[in-house]
């Protein structure tokens, strides 16, 4: 079998870049990339989409929702890391660890999804708890969402490095989209199990890279009985044979001690870690650590990238 060839549309932009350094060293694929000044001209970006095996799109979401409609006529198989197919029927959601038939749907899918950053904790933390019935379909949940600036792109990484003089040396993190239905709920209320949309709140911190979800689970949306280590199990067991999710012992959480969680902690992996943390009131707090340009974007793509080649998912990957 021939080397598969590998093209990234819109790899100047924050994923684009880490999918190209992490690819350019691997020897099981050629990769594709337009020179810099080529990388907007529809004829060549065309061309090098037909001549691909596997398509990357980096882009906004009209101009991936254009790349794709060329892969798709060209017959080239597609992964889409922006938010424009995420919920379409007939493109794989691509999040292998959601489901134990995820994995096959991935790995023979034309037309692959790449799931959000904050939907991946999201859907990780809570949807095995509504499948095994210790969360009800139904329960109104808040997610506390805290990122890096790089989640913003270009631009909000220049307003954070200097662009915006009120940024600087920011000792607290910034909430954002506080009045509006954030981009990312859709995938999050439809991969999740839940049927009632998420309030979200996502929140910039002076950091370039991480991510932390914070999804608190009240006593009262709880069946009765539940307790912080019925949760764990479930998701202990779930994850039990992942190699990219970590979910920590209650032990752990309950000797934390300041400063805790780190939104960083999992910075240049593709790795998640799910921490469940009981308290006294029969709350419980569910966790979610991962790096949002990591597990929760070009990770990502590159382990479905190596699904849908057939090569070892973990190729390129660090755990």
């Amino acid at each position: 079998m021939s080397t598969p060839i590998v093209y990234i549309d819109g790899s100047a932009g924050t994923t684009g870049l880490r999918i190209k350094d992490q690819l350019s060293t691997r020897d099981d694929i050629k990769l594709s990339v337009l020179p810099y000044d080529d990388r907007r001209d529809p004829d060549k970006r065309r061309a090098a989409i037909a001549g691909a095996d596997l398509t990357i799109l980096c882009l906004p979401d009209d101009a991936a929702a254009e790349s794709a409609d060329w892969a798709q006529q060209e017959g080239t198989k597609i992964i889409d890391a922006s938010t424009a197919h995420r919920v379409a029927d007939d493109w794989a959601y691509g999040l292998p660890e959601m489901d134990p038939a995820q994995r096959q749907k991935i790995a023979s899918a034309q037309n692959v999804s790449n799931p959000g950053c904050y939907p991946t904790g999201v859907i990780l933390g809570i949807r095995p708890l509504v499948e095994n019935d210790l969360l009800d379909k139904d329960s109104p949940i808040t997610v506390h969402a805290l990122s890096g600036y790089s989640g913003g792109g270009k631009k909000l990484i220049a307003k954070w490095e200097g662009g915006q003089k009120n940024l600087e040396n920011l000792p607290f993190e910034s909430p954002y989209a506080l009045h509006n239905e954030h981009k990312h709920v859709p995938e999050m209320t439809e991969y999740s199990g839940l049927t009632r949309k998420p309030q979200f709140i996502p929140s910039v911190g002076p950091f370039i890279t991480g991510m932390r979800l914070e999804i608190p689970l009240h006593k009262a949306v709880l069946p009765e009985n539940v307790t912080a280590n019925d949760v764990w199990e479930v998701l202990d067991q779930r994850y039990a044979n992942e190699q990219f999710i970590r979910v920590h012992p209650i032990e752990n959480t309950l000797a934390y001690a300041d400063p805790a969680f780190d939104p960083r902690a999992a910075n240049d992996t593709n790795r998640l870690d799910i921490s469940v943390i009981p308290n006294s009131l029969g709350h419980i707090l569910v966790i979610a650590q991962l790096d949002n340009l990591g597990k929760g974007a070009s990770g990502a793509a590159v382990q479905n990238m190596n699904l849908m080649l057939n090569l070892p998912e973990d190729a390129g990957l660090k755990s």
